[in-house]
């Protein structure tokens, strides 16, 4: 007998720097509405940010509130088959990619295993992550938090 679950808001990162990168973000949003279980509740706009710890071109950014049903590691293959979907590669550490879509938040989950860790670890040293995320949920993010990451620089694209 199937267990229907109740619906968790979770927020999604997304960033790309190859090929057409605001494209890739529109597509992926698409692609995670399409997802079964899955619904795209809201999306931050698109921001313009310098690679963090890495080189290539600037990321197009973007954060999306999502409602599932989805368990937090389902959600997290559904985010890595759309990567993939992409052409996503994973050549090292912090590479250029296509597509990149990081689960951030899963309810008010704390999950800490090898594949996952929810809240994101870094989340709150990233501007790419906070000011979109503050566009659409500005509850989650303080303004100490937007302080200490105002340093990096962010345009709405």
């Amino acid at each position: 007998m199937a267990v229907d679950r109740s619906d968790v808001t979770a927020f999604v990162a997304l960033g790309a720097n190859l090929g057409d990168a605001a494209q890739a973000l529109r597509d992926a949003l698409k692609a995670l509405d399409d997802t079964p279980g899955l619904r795209v509740v809201r999306a931050s706009g698109l921001y313009r940010t310098a690679p963090v710890q890495s080189t290539g071109p600037d990321y197009v950014n973007a954060v999306a509130e999502v409602s599932t049903t989805l368990t937090a590691p389902a959600l997290l293959d559904a985010l890595q088959a759309i990567e993939q979907q992409a052409g996503r590669e994973r050549p090292y550490r912090n590479a250029p990619r296509t597509l990149d879509l990081d689960l951030l938040l899963f309810g008010g989950a704390r999950i800490e295993s090898p594949r996952l860790a929810v809240p994101h670890p870094r989340m709150a040293q990233r501007a790419f992550v906070l000011v979109p995320l503050a566009e659409i949920a500005p509850a989650l993010v303080s303004t100490g938090q937007l302080a200490a990451v105002a340093d990096q620089a962010i345009e709405t694209l």
